[in-house]
């Protein structure tokens, strides 16, 4: 039920962008991967999120392993949506055969997050942060 709805979320969104897609100029393709999505846009699934992407995007994505390192080649085969400005394919829930290429750029680490937790009444607290993870990678 919620995947229908994040298609048909997708569909209206494309079709609102089909016209921005067509005359928007992208750097030429530099892969075969590339090539796949050309002057389009895709929505891919990583990290159990959602991410709109279109050639020489740059992104920053959670829980991508580590064993990437600066200049790899990345491929999200979790593809939902690909348009290339004239037609539009939908997945169920993925398109079989489509891929997006990308280049794993650095790992950068987010802005600190102050966590307190307080119990009143019994003078118990506990703070402590956190930094979440990125990979940065820009898209072919």
């Amino acid at each position: 039920m919620a995947e229908t709805k994040t298609v048909k979320k997708a569909v209206k969104l494309a079709a609102k962008k089909t016209k921005a897609a067509v005359s928007k100029k992208t750097a030429p393709a530099t892969s075969k991967l590339a090539s796949k999505l050309g002057s389009g846009f895709a929505i891919i699934e990583t990290g159990g999120k959602q991410y709109k992407v279109s050639s020489g995007d740059t992104l920053l994505i959670e829980k991508l392993s580590d064993i990437h390192k600066k200049g790899d080649a990345i491929v999200f085969d979790k593809v939902l949506l690909v348009s290339d400005g004239k037609e539009i394919k939908i997945g169920t829930p993925y398109l079989v055969g489509e891929t997006v290429g990308a280049v794993f750029e650095d790992k950068v680490r987010g802005k600190k997050i102050n966590v307190l937790k307080f119990k009143s009444k019994s003078r118990w607290t506990r703070r402590y942060g956190h930094r979440q993870t990125y990979a940065k990678i820009r898209v072919l």
